[in-house]
């Protein structure tokens, strides 16, 4: 039987306020901060104290058995940090338990990698330095930003010294082949990668109080007997942790199903196991090939979600457009500004898809439309335009 990974993404984004075009250059501030606050209490309430105490009591009950990992955006500690340091709290109390590792990402939950290693890697180093700072701890395994990855981007993970990346099992890539293995990319000598088993990751993340669902209610003894006869040497259980309390409520019995889970993971023979372990446990036997860029988003498993549309391909291609002036001014306070605007959220929500992908935008947007979020984006990117000019004129560095 397999083991059983557990990890969870952790990220809020910084919303921005509207900015009239005929005031661009006037605002010293362009983030909301009374939405990002907003959301921040609300999913705090709902998700974070309570699940990361539920999870804190799960690894002392079970003396080391129950383990996962938490992936930890740079921009959601910056907001902990400012507005909720009781919740920074509970985040550090639950991995100094011994039961939770920490991975790797891009600072800023960006897109930089299909754009600039340089950009890249620096915003890795960057998530580094901070978990180092604040959890005291250097993950040995990278997640891209909403698991984008190829055969270049586990390279480069490799080159930096990690000994794990995590992907999604494109079923295309897999040809036919379980998720539930290591696999080695092309041209790599020694990193492993995990991947993704989305249709048990997205019971748990979508389908889970879906009352239409043929599953529907589903149990932690059930889920445990489907994990239990699953082929391979690992489970790679992968989602928000918002799914916990915020995109599941409680009423739908979430927090019932994650208390009883370790129970039932025992009764059914299995155990978990953290990235790291996973690695460090099994051979790659296999290779797994992705030439293409794709991601855990949408049906398209791809960067549609991101840079499916015109707006969304202009805005993120000018704000990477920057990177060569932005370093030469290098104005801590810009530099900052400008990565910032790089998190990945700002283009999502400028999609203008339909179906049930549409749903699941709108659900996330907190914007009026796709329309809205790309004005205020390119309004606030104009702004960092002529902040930068001004720089510019200042050191001499205009042309």
């Amino acid at each position: 039987m397999p083991d059983v990974c557990l990890y969870f993404q952790v990220h809020q984004p910084n919303r921005l306020l509207p900015c009239e075009f005929f005031r661009i250059g006037e605002n010293a501030v362009h983030e909301d901060e009374a939405l990002n606050l907003e959301i921040l209490n609300k999913v705090a309430e709902k998700c974070y104290l309570p699940t990361n105490r539920m999870f804190q009591e799960l690894i002392a009950k079970n003396s080391g058995r129950f383990r996962m990992a938490l992936s930890i955006s740079g921009v959601f500690i910056e907001q902990l940090e400012r507005y909720r340091p009781d919740v920074l709290k509970s985040f550090q109390d639950l991995v100094a338990s011994g039961g939770v590792e920490l991975l790797a990402e891009t600072y800023y939950h960006s897109l930089a990698f299909v754009h600039s290693n340089k950009e890249f890697e620096r915003q890795v180093e960057m998530h580094l330095e901070k978990l180092e700072e604040v959890f005291s701890v250097r993950p040995r395994v990278f997640r891209n930003t909403e698991l984008i990855y190829n055969d270049s981007i586990a390279a480069r993970a490799e080159t930096m010294g990690f000994d794990g990346v995590i992907a999604e099992g494109v079923e295309a890539n897999l040809d036919g082949h379980s998720p539930n293995f290591l696999y080695r990319a092309p041209h790599t000598a020694r990193i492993k990668t995990l991947l993704r088993n989305i249709p048990l990751s997205d019971d748990l993340g979508f389908r889970f109080s879906d009352k239409s669902w043929p599953e529907f209610p589903l149990t932690s003894r059930k889920f445990a007997g489907w994990l239990a006869e699953c082929e391979g040497d690992v489970v790679n259980l992968f989602m928000d942790y918002e799914t916990i309390g915020e995109h599941q409520w409680a009423d739908s019995g979430i927090f019932e199903f994650w208390s009883s889970m370790t129970d039932e993971i025992d009764e059914a023979g299995l155990q978990w196991v953290t990235p790291t372990e996973a690695v460090e446990l099994y051979r790659a036997t296999r290779e797994y090939s992705s030439d293409a860029m794709s991601s855990w988003a949408d049906s398209e498993r791809d960067l549609s979600a991101w840079m499916g549309n015109v707006m969304q391909q202009e805005a993120i291609a000018k704000v990477h457009r920057l990177e060569p002036e932005i370093i030469a001014v290098n104005d801590p306070v810009l530099t900052d500004m400008w990565a910032k605007m790089q998190t990945s959220d700002h283009f999502y929500w400028m999609s203008t898809k339909g179906g049930t992908d549409g749903s699941v935008h709108t659900y996330f947007t907190p914007y009026p439309s796709p329309h809205d979020a790309y004005i205020y984006f390119m309004h606030v990117l104009a702004d960092l335009q002529l902040r930068l000019r001004r720089a510019q004129e200042e050191k001499g560095l205009s042309s």
